[in-house]
């Protein structure tokens, strides 16, 4: 009753006053809203006229200077820099950096001699072997007894036998190996024989891909050509 009695007391001009500082201030924050949607479409506009990978390098950028900067200021208290940084990364984020840069290091550069051929196929074995079974482990230990380790005067003929499992998994092995080996290209050997029409082997492939797709159809032609009585 008090707050009605107080707003009908209040004369025109002063209600007239407060309607024109609202109405401003809806006006600026009006003002304001334009403002800010203008620099966000502007901003907008220029993050999509940058290059499709800008952030990652943005981000590789930053990164390369903290390392820089933080080099440096190992390098000013005399500390080893490496060792420093080490201590910041986790054994997991560690493993993960190690496993990326044994993918990328190239592990079968080709032949170079039996062992590493060898070696190679140890490696590869030993990734497609099952986890390790401890229980497993000490019970075959314990059965074999001094024979579990083997050695030169041992004979472990007899005292082990393969599992249906382990033989399954080995003829799998070896069917991939020789599906794997029927998509290698052998280098075909030169006929000594053979017509020669052709000026490099570059040439001598085009001419096999013509004589497949159109050899039937241009025989006579050849043979004629051959002979001389082509017209």
């Amino acid at each position: 009753m008090a707050d009605t009695v107080a707003e009908s007391s209040k004369s025109f001009a002063e209600k007239q006053r407060e309607r024109m500082e609202r109405l401003k201030k809806l006006h600026t924050q009006r003002n304001e809203a334009r403002t800010s949607n203008h620099q966000e479409v502007i901003a907008e506009d220029e993050r999509k006229k940058l290059p499709a990978n800008w952030e990652a390098r943005k981000r590789q950028a930053e990164w390369l200077m903290a390392d820089v900067s933080a080099r440096t200021d190992a390098e000013t208290k005399g500390l080893d820099y490496n060792r420093v940084k080490m201590l910041h990364v986790s054994a997991a984020e560690a493993d993960r950096i190690d496993k990326l840069k044994a993918k990328k290091r190239n592990a079968d550069p080709g032949f170079s001699d039996y062992e590493a051929q060898t070696a190679r196929q140890y490696n590869r074995l030993v990734k497609t072997m099952a986890p390790r079974d401890l229980a497993k482990y000490e019970e075959q230990k314990e059965k074999y007894g001094d024979a579990f380790y083997g050695g030169p005067n041992v004979i472990l003929q007899g005292l082990h036998k393969d599992t249906p499992k382990a033989i399954d998994n080995m003829v799998k092995d070896l069917e991939g190996q020789i599906a794997k080996r029927k998509k290698f290209s052998r280098r075909r050997t030169h006929n000594d024989d053979a017509d020669i029409d052709y000026i490099n082997e570059k040439n001598a492939r085009f001419n096999k891909k013509l004589e497949r797709f159109y050899g039937e159809h241009t025989a006579e032609i050849k043979q004629n050509l051959e002979r001389g009585t082509a017209i």
